[in-house]
């Protein structure tokens, strides 16, 4: 039976003050923005869902520098697809059928990090997409949810997969690493220690870096998100 052409976007619920200067983290926009369009213009259709049905934005991922002019039309344009599919459309997960998907996305921003590695029913769906023959993919900070995306032999789907994700070297550049120590979060480095997976970093924490094993597709970071999606739809389109 082929797969559905039809992905879901896996957002985080989290939304803790987290930067030193007081702003909450979150979803990271473009994170999700990127995907949605790229999967979009790929006649996939589109659902997005978080573990609790809620999202609120990484309050920085909103700034002027992270946003090129099309994003930042896109943030003003209540009307715009990605808007609505967000703001009016958005699924909890457990309330959504895995079968229905054929790829799987995990966007990022470090809310991700809280809620992704717990987030039972976005695990379930990921591994039910993977384990149906479909793609997982993740970018930034959303390979926190790969430990918890199993195999029928309840192994993670990563191990022994070459994978990136954000750095931990990232994180000290952005001066966040006490806070993730004090809220007993852990980098992706860390969360993808335990599941035998090779952890693979780009030169530099911000630069464009992804990663294709078999079905699985991982991006480094913000930058990564359009080319990872893009990645993941190549897989799709390639699978028998």
């Amino acid at each position: 039976m082929p797969l559905p052409r039809r992905a879901l976007i896996a957002v985080t619920s989290a939304n803790p003050h987290f930067y030193p200067d007081g702003k909450k983290t979150g979803l990271f926009f473009s994170e999700a923005l990127h995907p949605f369009d790229e999967l979009q213009s790929a006649g996939f259709h589109i659902d997005i869902a978080s573990e609790t049905g809620t999202f609120a934005f990484d309050e920085h991922s909103l700034e002027k520098k992270f946003l090129n002019k099309e994003d930042e039309e896109v943030l003003h344009n209540a009307n715009d697809p990605f808007n609505k599919k967000l703001n009016s459309q958005m699924f909890k997960a457990g309330d959504l059928s895995p079968h229905e998907y054929g790829l799987f996305f995990a966007a990022g921003g470090h809310g991700a990090c809280y809620d992704f590695p717990h987030a039972k029913h976005l695990q379930a769906i990921a591994s039910d997409v993977y384990n149906r023959g479909g793609v997982v993919a993740a970018v930034c900070h959303g390979p926190a949810i790969l430990a918890g995306v199993k195999n029928p032999e309840e192994e993670p789907v990563v191990k022994d997969k070459t994978v990136t994700g954000f750095t931990t070297e990232g994180e000290l550049e952005l001066k966040v690493i006490d806070q993730m120590r004090q809220d007993k979060v852990h980098t992706i480095e860390d969360c993808l220690a335990p599941t035998g997976a090779h952890y693979e970093a780009p030169a530099s924490a911000f630069d464009n870096f992804e990663k294709v094993d078999g079905r699985i597709v991982t991006g480094a970071n913000p930058a990564s998100a359009r080319d990872t999606a893009r990645d993941a739809i190549k897989v799709f389109d390639g699978l028998d």
